[in-house]
């Protein structure tokens, strides 16, 4: 099957950018020779174009140009699933407490809300082949009328514990990661007995409004955790 004229450009341009045929900055060839080149039309020609910039391989100055984006070599995506990750799966959650809490100063300025506004505080903690793992501790903004049923959040992860609210396309959701020393409490759970640095994990979501629904910190052993990321 012959693919789409506006796809073999993309191809082409593609390949001589993976090449370093074109560098980053370098210009890409006009639409006008792009048309003549291709014997295509320039709509053609700007749908191929289009997809290109879409994907992050070049960019347009008004009046001068396409030419070849400089990658972010920086950028990964991670992939965080607070029950399973590269090296450990949670095999069993324990539900510790489920409590309406009002906010302290930090909490409502995470949440943005006033501290006169009640959260739901929920406090669990995971195990892998009967040990402790991490402690985890979920923030909600509390919904008069909305229940919160133990047996349905003592295994859930942190977007399934609002999907009654919010739906999981409209969730943006944001992380923080950082080792931390527990204090004495979370010692105690995780049954750590010295300055062992634990790994954090911070989840913030987001609702379609761009409001934060709620906040996750969970605390794991950093012999049971290994966050992966790749570049795109």
């Amino acid at each position: 099957m012959v693919s789409p004229v506006y796809l073999k450009i993309v191809e082409d341009i593609k390949r001589k950018i993976n090449s370093t045929e074109l560098k980053p900055g370098d210009v890409v060839s006009s639409e006008t020779a792009l048309c003549k080149e291709y014997g295509a039309s320039r709509m053609t020609v700007r749908k191929g174009l289009a997809i290109l910039a879409n994907e992050g391989y070049i960019y347009s100055i008004p009046g001068k140009g396409n030419f070849v984006q400089k990658p972010e070599l920086n950028k990964y995506t991670i992939y965080y699933d607070e029950m399973n990750n590269a090296i450990n799966s949670v095999d069993k959650a324990r539900l510790l407490e489920v409590n309406i809490i009002m906010p302290d100063e930090k909490l409502a300025g995470d949440l943005h809300i006033t501290r006169n506004k009640n959260v739901i505080m929920i406090r669990r903690l995971f195990y892998t082949d009967g040990a402790p793992v991490a402690y985890d501790i979920k923030y909600l903004l509390y919904q008069k009328g909305m229940p919160v049923v133990e047996k349905e959040i003592e295994h859930a992860t942190f977007p399934e514990m609002l999907s009654k609210r919010v739906s999981y396309f409209g969730l943006k959701k944001e992380l923080i990661i950082y080792a931390a020393i527990p204090d004495e409490d979370i010692k105690r759970y995780l049954n750590i007995y010295d300055d062992l640095a634990l790994l954090v994990v911070e989840q913030k979501l987001y609702n379609g409004e761009n409001k934060p629904v709620g906040l996750g910190i969970t605390y794991f052993r950093g012999d049971y955790i290994k966050l992966q990321g790749t570049s795109q």
